[in-house]
């Protein structure tokens, strides 16, 4: 097997409860983003941008998210309003992946949201080969309208996911793979 599949076959996520400092300093993020902006993108249209949530960020938002926990449901559990207020503070590095999604004539969104899910999973694995462990989340967050205003995206723009980027405080577990071969079809003419 060659390093590069080696490389591949070994990608895994690390939970973003189990990632630490040190994080990636400012030139290794930038060599990491480098290679994970280099996907598939129809049209060369770069429907997609970076937000990086860090340092004391983290626990401002994580605590954002603890007041909109219990404004959407008055009877959220502590258990809950934890979770979410840690949501964001583990990992040193959170980066949103943000899909943009406007209007565009010859670009269907769909193969546009498309491109932001491969940048998703190349910063996995660019974090990956710069010996981080990563993690890519959505959870509600993503998806509510309070928060996404609080994080500065615009009506056109949707969160991808949150990359969770660390230091693996253990190893990654491993987790049981699909068989391709049970998965690949010949398609033939009728």
């Amino acid at each position: 097997m060659t390093a590069a599949f080696f490389c591949l076959d070994s990608r895994r996520s690390t939970p973003s409860r189990q990632l630490s400092d040190p994080g990636p300093d400012d030139a290794t993020l930038l060599r990491m983003l480098a290679s994970a902006v280099r996907v598939p993108d129809h049209g060369k249209r770069v429907p997609f941008r970076f937000l990086r949530i860090g340092g004391q960020a983290r626990h401002a938002l994580g605590e954002m998210l603890a007041e909109r926990a219990l404004a959407r449901d008055a009877n959220a559990s502590a258990a809950v309003l934890d979770k979410d207020r840690n949501r964001f503070s583990h990992a040193p590095v959170v980066i949103a992946v943000i899909a943009r999604l406007g209007p565009d004539d010859k670009i269907p969104a769909s193969e546009r949201a498309s491109t932001a899910s491969c940048v998703c999973f190349a910063l996995l694995q660019a974090a990956q080969a710069a010996g981080f462990g990563a993690q890519w989340l959505t959870g509600w967050p993503a998806y509510d309208d309070v928060v996404l205003h609080a994080l500065g995206l615009t009506a056109d723009e949707r969160i991808t996911g949150f990359v969770h980027i660390g230091t693996p405080v253990q190893q990654a577990p491993e987790r049981d793979r699909p068989d391709p071969r049970a998965l690949l079809d010949d398609w033939a003419p009728a």
